[in-house]
């Protein structure tokens, strides 16, 4: 049950995310999807959020986190090895560790990249 709970925040701050004009592009788009910006790259996503994930260990998550020019970051996106295919984790009960306790879901990136500044 706290399990669901935690994943129905994490999805509904995505929600949240998917509202707000400063982490979302409109580009005529009536339907908005979050931005995720990947600092290894220098360049910012659309993403769209498709699935909770049950967490198992040793399977392949990325972290996503707060902070960067859209709101939500990432070290890894498309072209780069240590990118996942939008498999994210997000530390939800903040001790360091992707464990049970956090949140894990389906996000992938959408090409191409841009420039968040721009």
């Amino acid at each position: 049950m706290k399990r669901m709970l935690v994943a129905l925040l994490v999805l509904g701050s995505m929600v949240v995310l998917m509202a707000a004009p400063a982490y979302a592009r409109g580009n005529g788009n009536p339907h908005p999807a979050p931005v995720v910006y990947v600092t290894g790259q220098g360049l910012a996503y659309d993403s769209i959020v498709v699935a909770d994930l049950p967490f198992v260990p040793g399977a392949p998550y990325q972290k996503l986190e707060a902070g960067g020019p859209t709101g939500v970051q990432t070290e890894f996106g498309p072209g780069d090895q240590g990118y996942v295919g939008g498999r994210w984790w997000m530390d939800v009960n903040g001790n360091g560790e992707m464990d049970e306790g956090d949140s894990f879901f389906l996000c992938p990136l959408l090409g191409p990249g841009f420039d968040p500044h721009a």
